[in-house]
């Protein structure tokens, strides 16, 4: 365990990419504050050697790094406005959590508000990716302090794309992968329910792409969660659909007619209103 690094990070939110950040940075030498809104979640944490709090204010006292990776931009917000009495100005902000154009756009303001320097991070990669150390960060803000924050970075994810010095880059890149991301994950799932009301062997359909040019490790996993009929969430419905909403009103807003990226977000919002929102979005064959 590396132990170069002695800051003390503050991560709010510990559901299922903050939990295993908030060990991640822990494993490497960094002091852990951790706070969520469901406070057991975060005293989980306690075996692992992070101290839980139950206020963000008690969580980033005395941190020199402040992570947040929560549900949406609201959530983020609320959770840095009641953490604002105890922020130390020139502390680094890494906001990890996926809010979208305006919301991060409010959430800088805010960073300005309070005197934090402010990274626009979002993280691709789901539950799995994040608990071995194997996030993607995409990384927009100021050169100056990018030597303080990239070994936050590099002990949570396996890479760090710096996209821009402009934060609000990285989270526009963000939406535009999820919207890949939700391509490829109402393709597969059309595809499986096409294959069952034609009396179609859904494992013929994997065997046939195995090996071929349309053959990825993300085509595998969520197949084969469709067909063990596993819907563990690495990345649940719900999130999917607040992510596709966010998604569907940076396409409005700037003018481009997404056609596919809209029935996906109903299909979504079907399996939302069925009672799959727990669930993982392979679950959109459920829909």
């Amino acid at each position: 365990m590396s132990t170069d690094h002695k800051a003390t990070v503050a991560v709010l939110g510990t559901g299922l990419i903050g939990a295993p950040v908030a060990r991640n940075l822990h494993k490497r030498g960094f002091a852990v504050q951790a706070w969520n809104r469901s406070p057991a979640k975060a005293r989980a944490l306690a075996a692992d050697g992070i101290l839980a709090f139950d206020s963000p204010a008690d969580a980033v006292r005395g941190a020199d790094i402040i992570v947040t990776v929560l549900k949406d931009g609201p959530s983020v917000q609320e959770a840095i406005q009641a953490a604002a009495s105890a922020l130390a100005k020139g502390a680094i902000w890494a906001q990890l959590s996926t809010v979208g154009i305006e919301g991060i756009d409010t959430l800088a303001a805010l960073a300005e508000q309070h005197g934090l320097v402010f990274y626009d991070a979002p993280v691709q990669g789901t539950r799995q990716p994040a608990e071995q150390a194997q996030l993607v960060i995409l990384a927009s803000g100021p050169i100056a302090q990018r030597d303080a924050v990239q070994p936050v970075f590099d002990a949570i994810g396996k890479r760090t794309l710096w996209v821009s010095e402009q934060v609000g880059a990285s989270s526009r890149l963000k939406l535009v992968l999820n919207n890949w991301a939700f391509a490829l994950t109402h393709g597969l799932a059309e595809s499986l329910a096409l294959a069952r009301v034609l009396g179609v062997d859904p494992a013929l359909v994997i065997d046939a792409v195995t090996g071929g040019p349309m053959d990825s490790g993300y085509f595998q996993a969520k197949a084969a969660a469709i067909l063990a009929d596993n819907y563990a969430a690495s990345f649940s419905i719900a999130n999917a659909a607040k992510d596709a909403r966010l998604i569907m009103h940076a396409a409005v807003q700037n003018g481009v007619q997404l056609d596919a990226a809209q029935a996906g977000l109903h299909r979504f919002e079907r399996a939302l209103a069925a009672g799959h929102g727990g669930k993982d979005m392979a679950a959109s064959y459920l829909a």
